[in-house]
């Protein structure tokens, strides 16, 4: 078994120090590709199945023929979640255009390169994941889905890596990017969720935010549970005036909010993050744990 990361690089498994793609690769040289990020828990992938539909969604959208089945790419999740030190972990799975000559113009690049590294991910300290994270809105502005629709999974994160680094130098946990219209999107890599007098309100996807997978469990969670959801335009404002806030993602999991650019919030962890807290672990229990 490999005692660190490990990655799946076009059919070998190697430790992810040794693993290497061309440096003209359309991935690295433009961000053409696309990407997963997955959870994986007592060895068994989470939401694997509807992972890879929206990794063969973004890619139909950008045009790339991935070069695997879905009954390939399992076999290639589960090889690398076998080869893992952990029980749990995370897999970022990348499909790039593949290398080819400078130039912007894909039909140069013959075969994509299929990529999958297991390590861990954390997003936030435990210490301050429990106390809450602290959010500022950033200047950074999303990407208008006339522009590049935020359903597409891509490789290119830059318009989030400036707003992260504005949080960097804040000295906050995450930004929150807003659309055009100046409403809230989404943060860095994840989902956005406030609750207001006992209603759970999220943007929807059309203000800018990705699908989320894990927004999409936590919303029918919230439903499950007898809480009310809505998803509805959000302004800073109802970030200021929430009850509570937290985010949402494969990466993140959930992750209650403290503060918004300084602005204390009333509850963290409020008692609806609890709640949704409880059922997503009941869920992972569920479709993760060991059948005996």
């Amino acid at each position: 078994m490999v005692k660190q990361s490990v990655t799946w690089l076009n059919g070998q498994l190697l430790p992810t120090e040794q693993a290497t793609v061309p440096v003209n690769d359309h991935g690295l040289l433009y961000g053409d590709g696309v990407f997963e990020g997955i959870r994986f828990y007592k060895r068994r992938a989470f939401r694997l199945q509807r992972h890879f539909q929206r990794l063969q969604l973004s890619a139909r959208a950008i045009a790339l023929a991935i070069p695997l089945s879905t009954e390939e790419l399992t076999a290639v999740i589960e090889r690398l979640i076998e080869a893992f030190a952990d029980d749990d972990g995370y897999i970022r799975l990348m499909v790039t255009r593949g290398a080819g000559p400078l130039g912007l113009n894909p039909n140069s690049c013959s075969q994509p390169n299929v990529i999958a590294i297991a390590d861990q991910l954390t997003m936030i300290a435990i210490d301050e994941r429990q106390a809450g994270a602290r959010l500022i809105v950033s200047s950074v502005r999303r990407l208008p889905a006339d522009g590049l629709d935020p359903r597409i999974k891509s490789l290119n994160y830059l318009n989030h890596i400036l707003a992260k680094i504005e949080a960097n130098h804040a000295g906050a946990d995450e930004a929150i990017l807003l659309n055009g219209q100046g409403r809230v999107a989404e943060g860095t890599a994840d989902n956005i969720f406030i609750v207001r007098d006992g209603r759970l309100l999220t943007p929807p996807c059309s203000e800018g935010a990705l699908e989320g997978i894990t927004r999409e469990l936590v919303l029918k969670l919230a439903q499950d549970n007898g809480i009310e959801t809505r998803e509805q335009p959000l302004g800073v404002y109802d970030l200021y005036a929430a009850d509570e806030c937290f985010l949402t993602g494969t990466g993140a999991e959930l992750i209650p909010v403290a503060s918004i650019d300084c602005r204390s919030l009333p509850n963290c962890p409020g008692p609806v993050f609890q709640r949704l807290q409880q059922a997503f672990g009941r869920t992972i229990d569920q479709e993760c744990g060991v059948v005996l």
